[in-house]
């Protein structure tokens, strides 16, 4: 019986049957299940044959190598590419360290040139105010000297007006000794204030 139930747990077409002469038929010490008619023997002796040539062929120690070095391969390939994303992690967070300092140099890159254009504005406000001051003082200034100028000219149209009005005046009035007189006393002026 304990072959039967080998037989059947190696043979998937092999099953019990309740009936008697079933059983009987299956027997292993019955004759009729050593006959080569019986299909059951017939599978289980090949059954037994192709496990032998197997065994023989030393096939289920070169499937167990076949999957002992695909595991291997398998393992390598698993390790690998944990280091391949070990790596690729650190360069991750190396680029990611990068881009913080980049944007932090941004940051403080923009940061001065607002401080730097805020400089140069006040910078600018302040020559514009000088400039304009400068330009108010030299517009003054060109005022005052042409008010100086204008006023010169008036006082010396006004000295030309009164010595040809007081020569006029003069000529008419002086009579020629007090001419003589009069340019006598100018030299005399003039020497005293030479010496």
């Amino acid at each position: 019986m304990k072959n039967i139930a080998f037989a059947t747990a190696f043979v998937p077409g092999l099953t019990l049957a309740a009936s008697p002469a079933f059983a009987a038929s299956t027997n292993p010490f019955s004759a009729y299940f050593w006959t080569l008619s019986n299909t059951n023997l017939i599978v289980l002796m090949g059954f037994m044959v192709f496990i032998a040539i197997l065994i023989y062929y030393k096939v289920p120690g070169k499937i167990s190598e076949m999957l002992d070095g695909r595991a291997t391969g398998i393992r390598a390939e698993l390790n690998e590419a944990k280091a391949l994303r070990e790596e690729a992690q650190t360069l991750l967070a190396s680029y990611e360290r990068k881009q913080k300092d980049v944007q932090v140099q941004a940051a403080r890159i923009v940061e001065n040139a607002k401080e730097e254009a805020e400089r140069a504005a006040v910078q600018a406000k302040d020559d514009i105010k000088s400039s304009i001051a400068r330009r108010v003082a030299a517009a003054e200034d060109q005022i005052t000297s042409a008010q100086q100028a204008a006023v010169n000219e008036v006082r010396d149209s006004a000295i030309t007006v009164a010595i040809g009005a007081a020569r006029d005046v003069v000529a008419a009035q002086l009579t020629a000794a007090d001419a003589n007189k009069l340019i006598d006393d100018a030299i005399a002026d003039v020497a005293a204030k030479l010496h």
